[in-house]
C-alpha cells in the first residue's frame, strides 16, 4: 500500500524499493527537477526559488541528491517536502559533500532507492536511477544541461512516460545551457517563473 502509484503503473518499476523518512510524502502529487552538477550561481538559486514556490503550491520535488542542481532543488523545498532517489543504497551518503541534505531528507523528507543497503553507488546506476525520478513526479524541469548530460537521459525518460518535459532557457555561448535549449527546441515546455510549472501540473490527473 506504501508503494508509489504514479511508479507502479510502469512495467520496469522497481520490484522493491527501501525507504527512510515520510512515506506519506510519496503519495503527493509531485514535480521531477534535474540539471548540472556543475551549475552557475544564477541557476542554483533560481531552483532553490522555484522549489520553495512550487513546493508552498501543494507539491513535493524529485531529484536525485547530486551536487549542483539536485542539491538545490532539495534545499528549497525541504520546508514542503522533497524525495532523493539515490543510486545506491539508502544508507549510502553520495556525495559525500551532501550530507547535511541527506540527513534533512532523512529527518524532513525522502531518501528512496532500489539498490540493497550498503551498496555503494557505481557510474552504472545512475542511468537506471533516472527512471525512477522521471516516473515520480507529473512533470520533469531540466536546470542547465550540457549536451551529455545525464539530466538528458532522464529528460528522455520522462517523455517516453507521457510526463510533461519543462526547461529553463540559457546563453547559447554557455555549454551548461545547450541541453536545456536544445530541449527547447524540440518541443520542451519554456519556464521563465513556478507560475509556468504550476499552470502547466495542475491540469495533470494525480
Amino acid at each position: 500500500d506504501t508503494y508509489p502509484k504514479s511508479l507502479a503503473m510502469f512495467d520496469d518499476a522497481p520490484g522493491c524499493l527501501t525507504c527512510l523518512g515520510h512515506h506519506h510524502l510519496l503519495h503527493t502529487p509531485a514535480l521531477s527537477v534535474v540539471g548540472s552538477r556543475n551549475a552557475s550561481l544564477n541557476a542554483l538559486n533560481l531552483t532553490k526559488l522555484l522549489c520553495g514556490e512550487v513546493g508552498q503550491a501543494g507539491y513535493v520535488i524529485v531529484s536525485g541528491m547530486a551536487r549542483g542542481i539536485d542539491a538545490a532543488a532539495h534545499e528549497g523545498s525541504l520546508a514542503s517536502g522533497s524525495v532523493a532517489v539515490l543510486a545506491g543504497g539508502v544508507d549510502q551518503v553520495y556525495p559525500r559533500e551532501n550530507a547535511r541534505i541527506y540527513e534533512s531528507l532523512r529527518d524532513q523528507g525522502v531518501l528512496m532507492s532500489e539498490m540493497p543497503t550498503g551498496m555503494q553507488p557505481f557510474a552504472k546506476h545512475f542511468p537506471i536511477r533516472n527512471r525512477i525520478i522521471a516516473s515520480l513526479g507529473l512533470g520533469l524541469l531540466v536546470v542547465e544541461a550540457g549536451l551529455k548530460s545525464g539530466s538528458l537521459i532522464t529528460a528522455r525518460e520522462a517523455a517516453d512516460r507521457g510526463r510533461d518535459v519543462m526547461a529553463i532557457p540559457g546563453s547559447p555561448l554557455d555549454p551548461r545551457s545547450k541541453g536545456c535549449n536544445n530541449l527547447l527546441r524540440d518541443g520542451a515546455m519554456l519556464v521563465q517563473d513556478s507560475q509556468d510549472i504550476l499552470d502547466q501540473i495542475d491540469s495533470k490527473e494525480w
